[in-house]
C-alpha cells in the first residue's frame, strides 16, 4: 500500500517523528569533539538508549555520509557529509562580525583575522592585513593550534572544561620556548580569558610573533575568535592600547547581537576623538 503525501506530513509531524529527529540530534551532540569516535555500546550508555535504538539510528545517519565507521570493531565518528556541511556554513560566519573587525583594523591598523574552531585546531576564514612594512599575516585556511594561540584560547575559554579537554590533544606541542605545556597552566589563563574577554599569545606560536584575541558569538549562535597579530615588540609597546580596543568592540559585539539590528557601529578612533 502506497503513502501519500498527506500519510508522510502524518508521519514527519507525529510524536514519533519528532522524537526520531531529536535522538538523531543527541547522537551528533555526542560524538562532537569525539575524533576517534565511539562504539555502539558507549553512545548507548551516554544517551540512555537501547543499543538496538542506536544501531538503526547509526546505520541511517552512516547511509546518508552524516556519521562514517572510523574502526574495524565498529565505532562511529562525525561523517564527511556532516563536515562539509559544517565546513560550508563556516566559511560565511565572518560576514557577521567584519564591521567589528574593521572597528578594530581601522583603530589600530595591525593585521586582523577571524578564526573558527575544527578538528583540533582553529582555522583562519578571512583577514584584513596591515599595510605596515613589517608585519604579520596569516593566509586564508591557515590553522593554529588551540592551547598557544590567542584565537584558539579564546575560542577555548567559551567553552565548558571537559569539552576543552575533548579537544586538546593529550600532550601538548611546544613550539617555542614559551609554549605552555602544562594543562593546569593553560585552565588557569583560560579563567582569566572569560574575566577579562581577551586572550593573548606572547610569541608562544611563532618567535618574534604576538597577538590577542576575542571571541564574538554571532546571532545564531555560532563563536568565531577576532584576533589582532603584529611583531613582538610593536606589539608589546601598544599592548594597552590592543587591549582596550579588543574589549571595547567585544563589548560592543555583544550588545549588538542581543539587540535588534540597528545603525553600523562607528569607528573606536572615532568616537574617541568626538567623545
Amino acid at each position: 500500500m502506497s503513502s501519500t503525501p498527506a500519510d508522510s506530513q502524518r508521519t514527519a509531524e507525529s510524536p514519533g517523528g519528532v522524537q526520531v529527529i531529536a535522538r538523531v540530534g543527541q547522537v551528533l551532540r555526542t560524538l562532537d569533539g569525539e575524533p576517534r569516535g565511539l562504539s555502539l555500546a558507549q553512545l548507548a550508555v551516554r544517551l540512555g538508549l537501547p543499543r538496538s535504538t542506536v544501531h538503526r539510528i547509526v546505520s541511517a545517519l552512516v547511509t546518508e555520509g552524516l556519521l562514517a565507521v572510523a574502526s574495524p570493531s565498529g565505532r562511529v565518528r562525525i561523517g564527511p557529509e556532516f563536515a562539509r556541511i559544517a565546513a560550508s556554513s563556516q566559511q560565511d560566519l565572518w560576514r557577521e562580525v567584519e564591521p567589528f573587525m574593521r572597528l578594530i583594523f581601522e583603530a589600530l591598523g595591525e593585521t586582523v583575522d577571524c578564526a573558527v574552531l575544527g578538528d583540533g585546531h582553529v582555522r583562519v576564514v578571512h583577514l584584513m592585513p596591515a599595510t605596515h612594512q613589517l608585519r604579520v599575516v596569516a593566509e586564508i585556511g591557515t590553522t593554529f593550534p588551540l592551547h598557544c594561540s590567542s584565537k584558539g584560547k579564546a575560542l577555548l575559554s567559551e567553552l565548558e572544561p571537559e569539552k576543552v579537554f575533548s579537544l586538546l590533544p593529550a600532550r601538548l606541542e611546544r613550539f617555542t620556548d614559551k609554549t605552555t605545556t602544562n594543562v593546569k597552566s593553560l585552565l588557569d589563563e583560560l579563567a582569566t580569558v572569560r574575566e577579562t574577554g581577551v586572550a593573548y599569545d606572547w610569541e608562544e606560536y611563532t618567535p618574534g610573533v604576538c597577538a590577542a584575541a576575542i571571541a564574538i558569538r554571532e546571532p545564531f549562535g555560532s563563536v568565531v575568535a577576532v584576533s589582532v597579530a603584529a611583531p613582538a615588540q610593536r606589539f608589546r609597546d601598544r599592548r594597552e592600547e590592543i587591549s582596550r580596543v579588543l574589549a571595547e568592540v567585544r563589548a560592543e559585539a555583544v550588545a549588538a547581537f542581543r539587540s535588534p539590528p540597528g545603525p553600523e557601529p562607528v569607528p573606536v578612533r572615532a568616537r574617541r576623538r568626538g567623545a
